[in-house]
């Protein structure tokens, strides 16, 4: 897995853009926490699904873009947390141990059958 370092308010905004055309996933981590490490190393010893951007963003360096994220995208703030947004809108969201690689695979699969 390869991730994408979100770390300015601006980028938050070209991710709504591109998410237009295709989906993107964003992982809310808190670098302090355990669950939230553990939530990580999940994702990471799981294939992510061809196509999907995965962005990081560490909560504890940039709560300010954690708080963009939830007022724009209307979702609780959770950590840790993934977000799926397609066309500019939350369609999926999870946190803690309710995080599982093989449900972002269906969700991602479900959202481009719809294309």
């Amino acid at each position: 897995m390869q991730w994408i370092d979100l770390n300015d308010s601006l980028q938050f905004k070209q991710i709504l853009e591109e998410s237009q055309l295709n989906p993107i996933l964003i992982f809310k981590h808190s670098t302090r926490c355990s669950i939230s490490h553990m939530a990580k190393a999940r994702l990471e010893r799981t294939e992510s699904p061809l196509g999907l951007p995965f962005y990081y963003l560490d909560l504890l360096r940039y709560r300010e873009i954690s708080n963009q994220i939830s007022d724009t995208l209307q979702v609780a703030h959770e950590s840790p947390q993934v977000l799926l947004i397609h066309h500019a809108d939350c369609v999926y969201d999870e946190s803690h141990s309710g995080i599982d690689m093989q449900e972002i695979h269906t969700q991602f699969i479900q959202l481009t059958k719809k294309e």
